[in-house]
């Protein structure tokens, strides 16, 4: 199903910590555009009661003067409309009487609504997105935090959408506004600040999550966020991203259950790729969501209990049984067990509903 476009316009108030939440919202006129609009509709209002006053000109009396040109027209639309009423000019004649009763006075308090009207909808506006936060925050739990929404952020969000994840379930969290304005603009909550901070993280609701994947551009910052996260959720599953493979037992150190070291990882993929183009890229294939390849987790299915890795319609690389990750060659590994959970590479097919399980795909 096609999502709507979404807007940034949607946000808390930034608070003296320097952080706020962005709700992702529709597509709204933008500002100027809508003050623009108000005002040239003030005009248009102003414009008709002086042109009603200055037809039935005779009808009004002026006590400076006792007549009533143009100019007196625009003055006595102006002090009307205002509700200002000097009453130097006033209607004398029945029928201006009955005009402004029946005209003047519904255009002066049409005047009134746009002008007021522009502080009405930013009072009604900022109580609205405080009610769709405390809603979007008593209702989320068991989501995905994604600390950090560069290259890497963005392609575990495209994993996760394509396996079947909602957006409504995934919160970003970046220091720049920028980065959040876009992770907005394609229909997810964003949070701005630095994610090192605890208070950032319970703005992201971090101590609800199912997992926390950290992909920050730098090795320090992981470690900080990995270990402000692993305090503040014991449970969640965290995945962090390091440059260098060195950093890494650092961050299993601090909490991370599985740490993908992105330097290294592309130089075995290039060194692979020089010494065998397609050896390269199948793995490649493998690497990118969506299409020829896929590797996915599933349960043992009941048929497949008792059953050595073999004999399973899938390719199975890998048996994790409990915390063990056995290899398919493993003895150990058959029988298979029905706690068990195959990792397989199949054909990768469209992502499904995110009401439907997943569920085991055979080897096309």
């Amino acid at each position: 199903m096609k999502l709507p476009s979404y807007d940034v316009a949607a946000r808390d108030a930034p608070d003296a910590t320097g952080f706020r939440i962005q709700l992702p919202r529709r597509i709204a006129a933008h500002p100027l555009r809508q003050v623009a609009r108000r005002l040239l509709l003030a005009l248009l209002v102003l414009l008709t009661t002086v042109l009603i006053v200055y037809l039935d000109r005779d009808g009004y009396t002026d006590s400076t003067d006792e007549s009533v040109d143009f100019l007196d027209a625009a003055y006595y639309a102006t002090v009307t409309l205002s509700t200002t009423g000097y009453g130097d000019i006033i209607p004398a004649s029945d029928g201006a009487r009955l005009v402004n009763i029946l005209v003047v006075t519904p255009l002066r308090v049409m005047f009134l609504i746009i002008l007021v009207g522009t502080t009405l909808e930013v009072l009604t506006e900022r109580t609205r997105e405080e009610w769709r936060l405390a809603r979007w925050r008593t209702h989320l739990r068991d989501h995905t935090v994604i600390i950090g929404y560069g290259t890497k952020g963005r392609s575990a969000v495209q994993t996760l959408h394509a396996k079947g994840l909602p957006k409504d379930q995934v919160v970003i969290v970046d220091p720049s506004s920028k980065v959040i304005d876009s992770a907005n603009a394609e229909g997810f909550v964003g949070v701005i600040g630095d994610a090192t901070r605890s208070d950032v993280l319970l703005r992201a609701e971090a101590q609800k999550a199912r997992q926390i994947i950290i992909a920050t551009q730098r090795d320090d910052t992981a470690v900080l966020v990995t270990l402000t996260a692993r305090q503040m959720n014991r449970a969640a599953k965290i995945v962090a991203a390091v440059r260098e493979e060195e950093n890494a037992l650092l961050l299993r150190q601090s909490g991370a259950d599985a740490v993908i070291t992105s330097a290294s990882a592309a130089g075995r993929l290039l060194g692979l790729s020089s010494l065998s183009p397609s050896a390269g890229t199948v793995m490649e294939d493998l690497i990118q969501q969506g299409s020829g390849l896929d590797l996915v987790e599933r349960p043992v299915v009941k048929s497949e209990v008792g059953r050595s890795v073999r004999e399973t319609d899938d390719l199975v690389i890998s048996v994790l049984r409990g915390h063990r990750l056995l290899p398919y060659d493993d003895p150990t590994a058959s029988p298979l067990r029905s706690t068990d959970r195959l990792i397989t590479i199949v054909r990768a097919r469209p992502r499904p509903h995110p009401a439907e399980p997943e569920e085991r795909r055979p080897r096309e």
